[in-house]
């Protein structure tokens, strides 16, 4: 958490535009399926390890200090710490009125968290109209960070894709954490995290969305990785290029640089 920390803060205070993803076993294999979410992840400012599983593997390749970081946890540090406090906040995510919840209970525990605004984006991909409205309330408010909470791996593309289009400095995917914060989903105890099985918890909560996404990615996971730990198989390190240029809507004015 703090390398993360002073990683965002670097970031920040040079101005440079970017995504930070949080992912775990459901984010790997998804980048194992779609090499459009591989670049993604590659192409990110910063990808920290949300899930215990990619915790373990990262100490067995010998990154002792490896730890986990949450999406919630990684928002309420940045919210309650005073190096963040001149920093702005605009949150994207969650069902109708989530988000505007979501700011009225951190402001009420944190008085001095800048929240600038709120935007709950539809369940498809925006529709020209909704680009135009989330890029002037955007430009309009010039918020420094974006939290995005929708769900992998739409929050990732939507981050890549609208990063450019956006007057922002860096944009987050944290998830459920919207519904963590708000309390529609139940947080677990401390050892149950360690012992790799929140996902089970929050399969308990949720069984009728959740099943399918558990039952693709984590057999398919302890699979993949236990060909790579007997040296079977090896994924090596890649490249993604990002192109160029980002196609954007004709009517969209590129942001200033930040």
């Amino acid at each position: 958490m703090q390398q993360a920390l002073a990683r965002v803060a670097e970031e920040l205070e040079a101005r440079r535009k970017g995504y930070v993803c949080l992912t775990g076993v459901h984010g790997v294999m998804e980048a194992q399926r779609n090499p459009e979410m591989a670049r993604v992840l590659a192409n990110s400012a910063l990808t920290v390890p949300d899930g215990m599983p990619t915790v373990w593997v990262g100490h067995y390749q010998g990154y002792l200090q490896m730890e986990r970081v949450t999406g919630p946890d990684l928002m309420l540090e940045i919210i309650q710490r005073k190096e963040f406090r001149d920093y702005t906040h605009f949150f994207c995510g969650g069902k109708e009125g989530i988000a505007g919840e979501l700011r009225d209970q951190l402001v009420a525990r944190f008085p001095h968290v800048k929240i600038v605004g709120t935007y709950t984006p539809p369940f498809g991909p925006l529709s020209e109209e909704q680009e135009r409205e989330l890029i002037e309330q955007v430009d309009r408010l010039k918020p420094d960070m974006i939290w995005v909470g929708i769900s992998t791996p739409k929050q990732e593309l939507f981050m890549e894709r609208y990063l450019p289009l956006l007057n922002t400095t860096l944009m987050f995917g944290v998830g459920a954490a919207f519904d963590f914060h708000t309390g529609r989903i139940a947080d677990c105890a401390e050892w149950i995290k360690r012992c790799g099985l929140q996902w089970f918890h929050r399969l308990l909560q949720d069984p009728k969305h959740l099943w399918r996404r558990y039952l693709r990615n984590n057999p398919s996971f302890l699979f993949s990785i236990t060909l790579q730990l007997l040296g079977l198989r090896s994924y090596p390190p890649q490249t993604h290029p990002r192109p160029h240029e980002v196609p954007q809507p004709a009517w969209v004015k590129s942001p200033p640089a930040r």
